[in-house]
């Protein structure tokens, strides 16, 4: 196999969660570049319709399916059909989640566990899904859209913290347990992102100004800027393909340096 060969994605099958816009978008959007047969999951026909439109302007023929990754009878559902119409699934990114930005003594316990349920509780069910067939097949990659909060807190996000950091534990714990079957586990840990999602924080005030979260994030950036979904595509294609073979366990934070940086001092 040639260096370039071994992160070819060709003849896989991938299974994207939460695959129909921002960084599951991007992340499918470089699978099928790289060759991959592509299956991704929405909550509504209404966004499904619009997620095969973009994938189409894209030109990539992919499969969606409506599922909703907490409940573990529709996963498993939607994990047969898959292999049913498109092959074994050799690769599943764990990247459907939300965020409930609330302060913890204000949030209802509710609205924590619904965090955790989606962010933390569907990868486990989504994977265990499609483990037994991989060790079946010989060979599987699952990569876990991890968070600088797995690792940091902050004000208002108890409930994502806390999921993703059990996220990143999980990561590591299919590793532990499924390594020898020649499935590797890993994450990946996006920094501060430019999606419609984050829109709002980078808006220019009335005066001009920077909005102040988003003077915050580059001030504490080392690279000086929000990363872009495409900055998350090589290493979601890496993580998939044989060039990570021996890789596993691990979170490949692409944060532009965040994670490494104290800040300037005042």
């Amino acid at each position: 196999m040639s260096y370039l060969d071994m992160f070819s994605l060709d003849h896989k099958v991938a299974l994207i969660t939460g695959g129909s816009y921002g960084i599951g978008f991007a992340i499918a959007k470089a699978y099928a570049q790289a060759g991959a047969k592509i299956a991704f999951n929405c909550r509504s026909q209404v966004h499904l319709d619009t997620a095969l439109a973009d994938y189409r302007a894209q030109g990539i023929d992919a499969s969606g399916y409506i599922c909703d990754v907490t409940d573990e009878a529709a996963v498993q559902t939607m994990v047969a059909d898959i292999c049913r119409n498109l092959g074994t699934i050799d690769i599943l990114v764990n990247n459907a989640g939300i965020i409930k930005r609330v302060p913890m003594c204000d949030m209802e316990a509710t609205d924590f566990r619904q965090v955790v349920d989606i962010d933390l509780v569907a990868p486990f069910i989504v994977s265990k899904a499609v483990i037994p067939a991989m060790i079946e097949k010989g060979h599987g990659k699952i990569i876990n859209v991890c968070s600088m909060m797995s690792e940091l807190g902050r004000e208002t996000v108890s409930a994502y913290a806390a999921a993703k950091g059990g996220l990143k534990m999980l990561t590591r714990n299919i590793c532990a347990e499924y390594g020898s079957a020649n499935i590797q586990c890993n994450g990946i840990g996006p920094g501060y992102i430019a999606t419609p999602q984050t829109a709002p924080l980078r808006q220019r005030q009335p005066d001009g100004s920077r909005h102040p979260f988003d003077r915050f994030i580059v001030s504490k950036t080392p690279a000086g800027r929000w990363g872009e979904t495409k900055d998350l595509e090589g290493p979601a294609v890496f993580l998939a393909s044989a060039a990570s073979d021996f890789v596993n366990g691990q979170i490949l934070y692409a944060d532009g340096g965040i994670l490494a940086y104290l800040g300037k001092q005042p």
